[in-house]
């Protein structure tokens, strides 16, 4: 399948692909099921119609340079798009049927995504796949056209994405029946001290503003374990290990968990949205798939 009128072809964008994702061309030809002679010559017919370098030669490898690094951001998007494409293709020939992916926090799979599909699956023909990451991460996803919809927060780019209002959330302190704090109607910065803290990993701005409210009040916290993805927590709480700092909304997705929470002062507030390609055209598979998070969000607000 030639691309452009210069005679770039679908194919070797796909080896070139693979040949940087395995890291050799050996195990991209083990991957791709072809001869290894097979995705050297691809990989030469691509620089030489692209007129670049792409790749230092030795005598047993080849190894990707700078321009290699700067062309896969854009080939993993064009070849997003095309596999988008193909799967749309597939649905207009099959009936309609259409798979919604859908980019979150992996904590939603908890409670949250599992709704939403019982919603997806009630009143379409259409199959879910959920995709978990950063906030960052989620736009990426959608913007590449790995995922249709995402679960994110605000602040986002509205030259890139749309949005629509989920719901806000302040913190809430997270932690085992039966603790202390139970008896409590909010946890204030200085009831932490002494306290095992189960908190999420130092990049995140969370972190910094629970940390430097201990330490503004003069209390060094007690950590006993870092995660880097919220819900890995809860397993930590319930446990009876620690307590840890959350918001309102990510705390109903430990309802399995029989954790408790009570607001903390100070707090940050916290905006969610769904959010979707600027100016994309919904399919009405996909305008269910979206009115299924606004309403699960809706009913969790309202404690149903």
């Amino acid at each position: 399948m030639e691309l452009l009128h210069n005679g770039l072809k679908l194919r070797q964008l796909q080896v070139f692909r693979e040949v940087l994702r395995a890291g050799s061309t050996r195990r991209a030809a083990a991957a791709l099921g072809v001869s290894q002679p097979a995705i050297s010559q691809h990989v030469k017919q691509l620089e030489a119609t692209l007129g670049i370098a792409l790749f230092e030669r030795s005598t047993n490898r080849i190894q990707p340079l700078p321009t290699a690094w700067e062309l896969l951001r854009n080939v993993e998007l064009a070849l997003n798009s095309l596999e988008r494409l193909e799967a749309s293709i597939f649905a207009m020939k099959n009936d309609g049927r259409q798979r919604i992916a859908i980019a979150t926090p992996a904590v939603f799979g908890f409670v949250t995504l599992p709704k939403v599909v019982a919603i997806i699956r009630a009143k379409t023909s259409s199959n879910v796949r959920t995709i978990s990451g950063t906030y960052d991460q989620i736009g990426e996803h959608i913007l590449a056209g790995r995922a249709d919809l995402g679960i994110s927060r605000l602040p986002v780019d509205p030259r890139l994405f749309d949005w629509a209002p989920l719901g806000s959330a302040r913190n809430v302190c997270v932690f085992h029946p039966g603790h202390r704090f139970s008896r409590q109607e909010r946890v204030e910065t200085n009831d932490l001290a002494g306290e095992t803290i189960v908190d999420i990993d130092p990049r995140f701005a969370s972190h910094q503003m629970n940390m430097n409210a201990l330490r503004f009040e003069g209390i060094e916290p007690d950590i006993l374990v870092e995660y880097d993805s919220s819900g890995h927590e809860a397993g930590f709480v319930s446990a009876g290990l620690g307590v840890s700092i959350s918001n309102e909304i990510l705390a109903r997705e430990y309802a399995a968990f029989g954790l408790q929470a009570r607001p903390v002062e100070p707090s940050a507030l916290y905006h969610y949205v769904a959010i979707w390609q600027k100016g994309r055209v919904f399919p009405d598979a996909l305008k269910i798939s979206l009115e299924a998070i606004l309403s699960t969000f809706a009913a969790s607000a309202c404690g149903d």
